[in-house]
């Protein structure tokens, strides 16, 4: 998947994370406003609504989108984040928003396919109904200085060629341009890195 969503967010410069673990068990970042932890069972309702629409998913994989069925894919795919967040600092976790507990969408850091020098990414993909709050950078700048703080020598961000909000998030998080790929997607991806020791936020 390309797992970087389209959000119109608006970047307000709140991206300092203010605590961090590497337990993926607990919260693994926090935010002015967001607590970057694991999924729940118990909302799994709230990811279905989100892996359901077209405008969220068309961004999240090569060719049609492949929307969530029912509760109990949305139920398993918890399930899968928990395993994929067993080895930090990569994970797969909801955005909480703080003042109102509600879930945002999801940030992570990943495995690239087929990676054959440990590339990792990030990537965010939230509900409609929480984009252009600026939830996606705050979020992607916590995970990646905590991906960066914990032993990782850098993390990409890949996004369709065509998705020029992604493309700009990570520019405004003092991402690096690197080009387009073909590498790791059957279709073509602009590739933005973090490298350890040189990226900062541009804002903090």
């Amino acid at each position: 998947m390309h797992p970087t969503v389209v959000d119109t967010d608006v970047f307000p410069p709140l991206w300092h994370p203010v605590a961090m673990t590497a337990d993926p068990s607990d919260v693994v970042a926090e935010t002015a406003r967001l607590r970057i932890r694991p999924w729940r069972l118990e909302e799994a309702p709230r990811l279905l609504d989100i892996h359901r629409r077209v405008a969220v998913v068309k961004w999240l994989d090569d060719g049609e989108p492949k929307l969530m069925k029912d509760l109990a894919e949305a139920q398993g795919r918890i399930e899968d984040y928990r395993e994929w967040s067993a080895s930090p600092p990569r994970g797969f976790w909801a955005i909480e928003v703080r003042e109102t507990g509600r879930v945002a969408g999801s940030v992570l850091i990943v495995d690239v396919p087929n990676a054959e020098n440990d590339e990792v990414q990030v990537g965010w993909h939230l509900h409609p109904d929480s984009w252009g709050q600026g939830y996606a950078a705050e979020a992607a700048a916590a995970v990646i200085t905590y991906g960066l703080d914990h032993g990782l020598r850098q993390i990409l961000a890949l996004t369709h060629l065509d998705n020029h909000p992604s493309q700009a998030l990570a520019r405004r998080i003092g991402m690096e341009r690197l080009g387009i790929t073909e590498q790791w997607y059957e279709t073509p991806s602009e590739v933005f890195r973090a490298a350890a020791g040189t990226w900062r936020p541009r804002d903090s």
